[in-house]
């Protein structure tokens, strides 16, 4: 009989776009064309005088949860209003662009207010309000994190939803909305809706949430129009929903527009505040912004990261001869797999891969115990999600065999540790150990995915 163990190795070769210290690179590949509406718009866009409705692109396969617009330039003029028609996941707006991001006119994710024939809905990326209740039965919640609680039939005041700050719970009949996420807005997400109201035959519902956008320019972002991700107001005794997300990143930001992620005001209890982020080389900024925004300047010793989380990267050897390990113990004494002494070479190996691009050639090598170690490559091929391959490797028939496959490829992201580049990633399985993911630095330090995923690098 053979003996067989298995250990993984995959060694990825990270390339940074541009010189990353002095450049932020918004990611944009310039295919939707310029914005200028109400004239150059995405086709679907609803146009109707100066106000347009633009609905957002459904999340790619391997991309973030995010509704990405991949424009050359942006110029919203001073009299356009552009509000969006929401994907099938909901997700949050992403405008990135090659050139000038300029914004006089108005950009508008915010909630719905409460109404008595329907919970308002939340902007993009955000969540519902709560039902009224009814027939003697509690009002709902508010969706989302940090949804207010829904009055009930004695106690009949629905609270807010929260996100940045908690949202109101007049009377205390319910549970206020708690704060949820960070001040960096990774990952991007909107506000929450308010609880509705009880029972007292009112049918007030409660509001929606205020949505997310992220704006991401590799020139200059200059807003003096206005921005918002409101949360929408309560009615009467139904509760606001909470402020939205509105994330700004590029070489350069300034103007003296408004920039709002503010709760609803209206109705018992006032919604929570929302979050904005500025991130940038240089900040002029002048904009009134409610809340006050948090700031992120970057230099040297504080370079931009990528606009996305990045996705650890998996490689795995799924089956040798049609055998699939059951156990990885990492050791020649205790091999993973026995093939049958009737096994003949050349053996068959799968491969499969996530976030690897297809197209990457995958090396896969024997190392017997004691003799020379033999190479085949092969070729990934699928989704950016789901790829695989398949190789035809020589077994050593006297030894216990490891089987290594390993991988290198380019990307076009900037990742930072410690004010270090990140230049290599590693994932192997080790003796007596799983799977494990190392990424390096230039100077050579090795920081595990862990920490790199504790610091919002990677998901």
């Amino acid at each position: 009989m053979k003996r067989l163990f298995v250990v993984l190795s995959i060694s990825l070769l990270l390339l940074m776009a541009g010189n990353a210290y002095a450049v932020f690179d918004s990611g944009s590949t310039g295919a939707d064309g310029a914005f200028n509406p109400p004239s150059q718009v995405p086709l679907g866009t609803i146009v109707d005088g100066n106000n347009v409705t633009v609905p957002i692109p459904e999340p790619g396969l391997g991309m973030p949860d995010c509704g990405i617009f991949n424009f050359t330039t942006v110029n919203i003029p001073s009299d356009v209003t552009v509000t969006f028609t929401k994907n099938s996941k909901n997700t949050p707006v992403c405008f990135l662009a090659q050139g000038d991001v300029t914004i006089a006119g108005t950009i508008d994710v915010s909630g719905q207010n409460a109404s008595t024939s329907m919970p308002g809905l939340g902007g993009p990326g955000g969540y519902n309000g709560g039902y009224a209740g009814g027939s003697g039965l509690a009002a709902g919640n508010g969706l989302g994190p940090g949804g207010g609680g829904g009055g009930t039939s004695s106690c009949n005041y629905g609270a807010a939803g929260g996100f940045g700050t908690t949202g109101a719970n007049y009377g205390n009949c319910a549970i206020a909305g708690a704060p949820y996420g960070n001040a960096s807005l990774i990952p991007l997400i909107g506000g929450s809706g308010g609880g509705g109201e009880g029972y007292f035959g009112n049918n007030q519902h409660g509001a929606g949430g205020g949505g997310a956008i992220l704006i991401a320019s590799s020139v200059n972002i200059n807003v003096t129009g206005y921005v918002a991700a409101n949360g929408g107001g309560g009615f009467d005794a139904s509760g606001s929903g909470s402020g939205g997300g509105i994330k700004f990143m590029a070489n350069a930001i300034s103007g003296s527009g408004t920039i709002s992620a503010k709760g609803g005001q209206t109705g018992a209890s006032p919604g929570g505040k929302g979050r904005i982020r500025i991130e940038a080389y240089t900040n002029s900024l002048v904009a009134g912004t409610d809340p006050p925004y948090s700031l992120n300047i970057y230099s040297t010793s504080n370079p931009p990261q990528g606009v996305f989380l990045a996705n650890e990267p998996i490689l795995r050897i799924d089956q040798i001869a049609g055998v699939t390990p059951q156990i990885r113990t990492g050791s020649y004494a205790q091999p993973d797999i026995f093939l049958p002494s009737t096994t003949t070479n050349p053996v068959p190996v799968n491969l499969s891969a996530a976030y690897i691009p297809s197209g990457t050639t995958v090396t896969v090598s024997v190392i017997p115990q004691y003799g020379s170690t033999s190479s085949v490559n092969t070729t990934l091929s699928g989704v950016l999600e789901a790829t695989t391959a398949a190789a035809s490797v020589t077994l050593s028939t006297q030894y216990s065999n490891v089987i290594v496959a390993q991988a290198t490829y380019t990307i076009q992201q900037a990742m930072y540790y410690d004010n270090e580049k990140i230049e290599k990633v590693r994932v192997a399985s080790t003796m007596g150990k799983g799977s494990e993911t190392v990424y390096i630095t230039e100077s050579g330090k090795e920081i595990p995915v862990k920490m790199l995923k504790m610091a919002g690098l990677v998901k």
